[in-house]
């Protein structure tokens, strides 16, 4: 940033001349550019802008319409200022001749009451000015190594922002043309204070240019966006009118916003990504005061208070690998949200790890959530196929009681997904499962990690499970076949591929082994649980 005509008067080799502002004094944020040392009037041509004229005075003319020239000159050539050494020319007042067209003109005229030495002031400023422009260039250096660092990195626009508010200090949010919140760091500031509305104060900043400065907000905004086409702005919240700096600074993040954008093939859109982290600060108890949750869902257009909101999760049935894996997962979680948004369904949709989607679903208090459950599930099978199973967490009545739904919904997709497949016999085929829809096998599930259920399970397969793992039999398995057919011996010989005699003779192995009547339905009742509640211990469930 140049030196302003404020800071010049405060130079000591100026000081030394006693200089006294006559007319201008509150122009003196002009920058100067250079020092010009002229005793000719007619010097407007040699001039180029944000020049200090420095002169004695002793060519000036006297009669008014010469004087009036002379300054109109420098006015068409925008000087930043004139200062006239007293003494020469002028005794001790300048010519009101002179100062009334600098007045009319805006040109502010500076009084050096001593003799002053032009070169040492010439030298002092021009010091300065070339000091200024290589901080100006060290900085743009450095603004230019931070920023093709995180476009090479391709770095989260998250961490992009943060880059931004620690060098400038400031928050700054990266919205999208509906001026709904994508990204944002707040440098510490309150949440509350500065998205409230924010839609709404977002549309009454209206800029010109791709880099503009609003005044009555101290909103430092430039548009983001390649190719000739945008997708959102970014908005520096300075406060004051913004330094040189700070407007290189959003410029270049708005450039490697742009080119993150070009990059991204296999990932998430933006909107997702801000969903996912939502729903993930939630699960995670990431947020110090939950109702920062609500406040951030509401900048990005999801408004959550007063509703009923519920967890659901998307279980997909197979976890895959690389970035098909990761692109499957983020075309899932799309589809899900191009469904909420076609049923007008307000909700926060993104992936919250490799095999699941969550959406936290927020239902008017009017609204009969049945009645949505099924249309979306119904959307999302149109979308998304067979490849997943939707679980519903039970309704929460305010953001507190999210994480509960959330982490309910997971388990009974788990769950749910095996008992579709992992019976063999496809399982009821339901738009969505909810935790009593689960019975036997979703109370097992919720008690899987607790030793009691553990130790229980080494009761009553234990013997088995260690004959198996001397003999290298498959005598545990052929149980569940038993069990699973409801004690139809022939049933399950014909399910586990094997002669009746065979299948016999593993039965009466088993009995032997766990010193059990297997024609005892009680007896079977525990082995059959301890069978389920084995799955659950073992992790199959969560796999």
């Amino acid at each position: 940033m140049l030196p302003t005509l404020a800071d010049v008067l405060e130079l000591p080799a100026v000081r030394r001349a006693r200089p006294r502002v006559v007319v201008g004094a509150d122009r003196l944020d002009a920058p100067v550019r250079w020092v010009h040392i002229a005793e000719v009037t007619d010097l407007a041509h040699l001039l180029r802008g944000g020049e200090l004229v420095l002169t004695t005075g002793i060519a000036m003319p006297d009669d008014p319409e010469s004087l009036q020239a002379y300054i109109d000159g420098l006015a068409s050539a925008g000087v930043a200022g004139i200062a006239v050494e007293l003494g020469r020319k002028y005794d001790a007042e300048l010519p009101e001749e002179l100062l009334q067209p600098a007045r009319k003109a805006g040109i502010p005229v500076v009084a050096l009451e001593r003799e002053a030495r032009f070169v040492e002031i010439t030298e002092a400023v021009h010091i300065r000015v070339v000091n200024r422009q290589l901080e100006e260039l060290r900085e743009s250096e450095r603004l230019h190594e931070v920023f093709t660092e995180l476009s090479v990195e391709g770095a989260h626009p998250s961490r992009v922002l943060r880059e931004i508010a620690e060098l400038s200090g400031c928050p700054v949010v990266l919205e999208n043309l509906a001026h709904q919140v994508l990204v944002c760091d707040l440098n510490g500031e309150d949440p509350g204070r500065l998205l409230a509305s924010w839609e709404t104060r977002s549309r009454g900043v209206r800029v010109s240019g791709r880099t503009s400065h609003d005044a009555p907000t101290g909103w430092l905004v430039t548009m983001v966006g390649a190719r000739g086409q945008d997708w959102g702005r970014l908005i520096l919240i300075t406060g004051a009118a913004p330094a040189a700096r700070q407007t290189m600074l959003i410029e270049r993040a708005a450039t490697t916003l742009a080119l993150g954008r070009l990059l991204e093939r296999h990932q998430e859109s933006l909107e997702r990504q801000t969903h996912r982290t939502i729903i993930a600060g939630i699960i995670d108890r990431a947020y110090s005061d939950p109702e920062e949750a609500l406040v951030r869902a509401r900048a990005v257009g999801v408004p959550l208070s007063g509703r009923r909101l519920v967890g659901l999760v998307l279980r997909l049935r197979e976890a895959g690998t690389g970035l098909a894996a990761q692109a499957r997962l983020s075309d899932t979680a799309e589809g899900v949200a191009r469904a909420c948004r076609a049923l007008r369904l307000t909700a926060l949709v993104g992936s919250i790890d490799d095999l699941r989607v969550g959406v936290l679903l927020a239902v008017p208090d009017s609204g009969k959530l049945e009645s949505h459950l099924h249309r979306l599930s119904e959307a999302i099978r149109e979308r998304v196929g067979a490849s997943a199973v939707l679980a519903v967490g039970s309704t929460a009545q305010g953001v507190r009681d999210v994480r509960r739904s959330f982490l309910e919904a997971r388990q009974v997709g788990d769950v749910a997904l095996h008992q579709e497949d992992g019976d063999g016999d496809g399982g009821p085929d339901r738009p969505f499962y909810r935790l009593p829809d689960l019975h036997l096998r979703g109370l097992l599930h919720l008690f899987r990690d607790d030793e009691r259920l553990q130790t229980y399970v080494e009761r009553e397969l234990g013997p088995l499970l260690d004959y198996d793992a001397r003999h290298g039999s498959d005598l545990t398995e052929m149980l569940r076949q038993y069990l699973a057919s409801g004690r139809n011996k022939a049933l399950a010989a014909a399910n586990a591929h094997l002669s009746r005699p065979a299948f016999y003779e593993r039965l009466r192995r088993i009995s032997h082994v766990l010193e059990a009547d297997l024609d005892s339905v009680e007896t079977c009742l525990s082995l059959h649980v301890a069978l389920l509640s084995l799955e659950s211990v073992r992790g199959r469930l969560s796999s």
